[in-house]
C-alpha cells in the first residue's frame, strides 16, 4: 500500500475503524516523520487539550501528555477525584464544561463503553473528542500506534499472519486491532481461554491452540489478563495460565527468527509471556511505548488542524 503525504484533518477518533485507510495510513506517514524529527505543524495559536481519565492509565495518559507537549500544547489539568465528578458531575457536564471555557479537545478515557455517542451529539459541545478507551470497547490510539510498530516492522500488512493472543472478550485492544488488521489485509488467529472467546471473532479469524500458531505466524499479539474485569472471579492461577495460554520461553525459542512479540503494556510478567521475553531481541514492547508518543503527535495534529 502507498503512503501518501497528504495532511489530514479529523474532527473526532472515536473509533480506529470510523478511519478510512488512507487517512490511517497518512497518520502513520505523519507519525514516522514526527519521530524522525520532523517539525509540528500546527497554526500559531494557543490550543488547550484536557486529558480526563476516568480508568487509571500510565502508557497512555503520560504519552498523550508528552504528545501534547511536544506539539506545544496547554494541557489543562484534570483529576476525577479532586473533580466536581466526586460530587455527582456526569461526564456529560463534565466535557460540556471544558468545551465551554475554551477547551479545544478533550483526551477521554471511561469504563462506560461508547460513552462518546451522547458527547458527540450535542450541539452544544463543541471540543473534539479523542478516545482512549472506552470499557472493553474500542482503543483507537492503541491500536494506530500498534499498526505503526507493525508496519515499520514489514512495511506492509498484507498476508501478515497475525496471532492476537489471551483475554480477548474484556480487550478493547483486541477489538480495535481485530477490525483493522482484518482490513488491512491481515490473516489473523486468536488464541486463549474458551472461557474468554467470543463467537463475534470468527468474523475476523481462526480461533486456535497457542501451539498451533506460534512457529507459524509474523506476530505474536500477547492480551494483559485484565484482572480488574473479571469482579474477583479467578478462573486461573497466574502459572496454570501461563503453562496453557501464555507465551513461555519454551514457545518463543519456536518462533520464526523474524517474528515479533507485542503487548500492549502492562505485562503481567510470567503470565501473558515470560518475564526473559518483555525485553528480548523479538519483543518490539518499549517500541510500541515509543511509537505511542508519536501517533499521538499525529492524532492531536489532524485534530488540531480543524480548529482555526
Amino acid at each position: 500500500m502507498i503512503i501518501t503525504s497528504e495532511r489530514i484533518s479529523l474532527k473526532h477518533l472515536l473509533t480506529a475503524e470510523s478511519l478510512n485507510d488512507q487517512e490511517v495510513m497518512a497518520l502513520i506517514k505523519r507519525a514516522q516523520q514526527l519521530k524522525k524529527g520532523e517539525s509540528p505543524e500546527l497554526k500559531k495559536k494557543q490550543y488547550f487539550v484536557a486529558n480526563l481519565f476516568f480508568e487509571n492509565s500510565t502508557r497512555t495518559h503520560k504519552s498523550f501528555e508528552i504528545a501534547e507537549k511536544k506539539l506545544g500544547i496547554d494541557v489543562i489539568e484534570f483529576d476525577a477525584k479532586a473533580s466536581s465528578v466526586s460530587k455527582g458531575e456526569s461526564l456529560y457536564d463534565t466535557v460540556l464544561t471544558m468545551a465551554a471555557i475554551g477547551v479545544h479537545a478533550c483526551v477521554i478515557r471511561h469504563t462506560e463503553e461508547e460513552y462518546y455517542n451522547q458527547l458527540i451529539q450535542s450541539k452544544t459541545i463543541t471540543t473534539s473528542i479523542i478516545n482512549s478507551g472506552d470499557g472493553s470497547g474500542n482503543h483507537p490510539t492503541q491500536c494506530l500506534l500498534d499498526l505503526l510498530t507493525i508496519y515499520e516492522e514489514f512495511g506492509t500488512f498484507e498476508n501478515l499472519n497475525i496471532a492476537i493472543c489471551g483475554d480477548l472478550t474484556h480487550s478493547r485492544v483486541a477489538n480495535s486491532n481485530m477490525k483493522m488488521l482484518r482490513r488491512l489485509g491481515a490473516n489473523l488467529y486468536f488464541c486463549g481461554p474458551d472461557e474468554w472467546y467470543n463467537q463475534k471473532y470468527e468474523a475476523y479469524g481462526e480461533f486456535l491452540p497457542i501451539d498451533t500458531i506460534v512457529s507459524k505466524v509474523d506476530v505474536m499479539m500477547m492480551l494483559r489478563v485484565q484482572h480488574e474485569r473479571h469482579a474477583g472471579e479467578e478462573l486461573f492461577s497466574k502459572e496454570k495460565y501461563h503453562d496453557e495460554y501464555g507465551l513461555t520461553n519454551e514457545r518463543a525459542e519456536t518462533m520464526a527468527p523474524r517474528s515479533i512479540i507485542m503487548h500492549p503494556a502492562p505485562v503481567n510478567r510470567d503470565v501473558e509471556l515470560s518475564s526473559d521475553l518483555v525485553e528480548s531481541y523479538q519483543s518490539r514492547i518499549t517500541e510500541q511505548m515509543t511509537n505511542g508518543v508519536f501517533m499521538r503527535m499525529a492524532i492531536l495534529e489532524a485534530i488540531l488542524h480543524g480548529k482555526a
